[in-house]
């Protein structure tokens, strides 16, 4: 095999990585939507964190108390430039948790699943186009 083949496998495997990402955010929305339970909740702070250029991301804490009556205080997975006025802290939102693991929430209006439909779709253009070209270089031999 030679060394051009081998680093075909990179975007390959760059792909498969961006698609399994996508595609467990996504399922994971998914099951939220379907199974998870929804609770009224109140945003009481927001987390700061840094990008690597220096930006500013900002991760609401949302608290909620579980059907159960466990109390339950999360940051939102997905970070922001700014602050939408409808979630500042002290905003009432509607928050969609997982009943055996209120870690797995989505705040509706917040959390999207842009970002993991972006990764799918990106993985698996990343695999057509490697497999796409692997297949050319196979039939030119």
């Amino acid at each position: 095999m030679e060394r051009a083949w081998l680093f075909s496998l990179i975007p390959l495997a760059l792909g498969a990585a961006f698609l399994g990402i996508g595609v467990y955010g996504l399922r994971r929305a998914d099951a939220l939507r379907r199974t998870g339970l929804t609770a009224q909740g109140r945003i009481v702070r927001h987390e700061v964190g840094r990008g690597d250029e220096g930006a500013t991301y900002y991760h609401p804490v949302a608290a909620w108390t579980t059907h159960d009556g466990r109390e339950c205080e999360y940051s939102s997975r997905f970070g922001r430039g700014s602050l939408a006025g409808a979630f500042g802290v002290g905003a009432r939102v509607v928050v969609r948790y997982d009943a055996d693991n209120p870690r797995r929430f989505a705040i509706e209006g917040w959390d999207a699943t842009t970002v993991d439909r972006v990764f799918a779709v990106v993985g698996s253009l990343v695999i057509a186009g490697t497999s796409l070209a692997l297949l050319v270089r196979l039939v030119t031999l």
